[in-house]
């Protein structure tokens, strides 16, 4: 796929004030096959600046900025020759935020916290929605606009998997030991099905769970103590 600027992936450009929480979402995006992160911006005046030098093709946008509202800097953005496109990423869940957002034209408005599934999603429907603007011709038909407009705004299935999402290989092992299962596997049935320890094994389970990739389920047995249990997400390839 190549991107509106000639590049093979789709560059991403994330702007949050924590850069711990900017860390976390780009290592959220690089998990998605079709998208590199091309940098880090913790201010309004370094996002432009970078907005600016870098070109990207997409822009995760925080809201709450030391320098300003990120509102102000989407205005700025929608005023260049070719603005990147936007999905606010925010804990501001006010109407008038995400007015103001799809106002300023913003395609996704996600609110703060959330899980990866709920990222990925969009960012897989961005991704589809610019791979079949670049197939059509010189002309859309109706039926491909309207396509196109559902696709870029398309909102996670909650508790869903989506496809596209690249995972570490023994990650990837430990998922595969979950789907393979079906019925579910504690985190001592993973380990031995992968050869890793089960403290190795726990911690892939907890990631794979946080991203809703596998759904924790707690069991009572007669000691009273819950076994935790791990089973595929609804949808999930089995």
């Amino acid at each position: 796929m190549i991107s509106s600027t000639g590049r093979d992936d789709i560059a991403v450009l994330v702007i949050d004030d924590d850069f711990r929480v900017a860390s976390v979402h780009a290592g959220f995006v690089e998990q998605v096959d079709g998208f590199t992160v091309i940098g880090q911006a913790h201010t309004t005046a370094e996002a432009m600046a970078q907005i600016e030098a870098r070109h990207p093709d997409l822009v995760l946008l925080d809201l709450y900025l030391p320098d300003g509202n990120g509102l102000d800097l989407l205005r700025e953005m929608r005023g260049m020759s070719q603005p990147p496109d936007v999905i606010v990423i925010s804990a501001a869940n006010d109407v008038a935020s995400v007015r103001a957002s799809l106002q300023w034209g913003a395609i996704n408005y996600l609110v703060k916290p959330f899980a990866f599934a709920d990222l990925s999603a969009r960012l897989v429907a961005f991704r589809d929605a610019q791979t079949h603007m670049a197939e059509l011709p010189g002309t859309a038909s109706q039926a491909d606009i309207d396509r196109i407009f559902g696709m870029r705004r398309l909102s996670a299935a909650p508790g869903r998997p989506v496809e596209g999402v690249r995972l570490a290989p023994t990650l990837r092992l430990v998922y595969d030991a979950v789907v393979t299962a079906g019925g579910g596997v504690s985190a001592s049935e993973a380990a031995a099905a992968v050869g890793i320890s089960r403290a190795t094994a726990q911690r892939y389970l907890t990631q794979l769970e946080q991203s809703g990739l596998v759904r924790l389920e707690l069991r009572y047995g007669a000691t009273g103590r819950p076994e935790h249990r791990y089973s595929a997400a609804d949808g999930a390839d089995r």
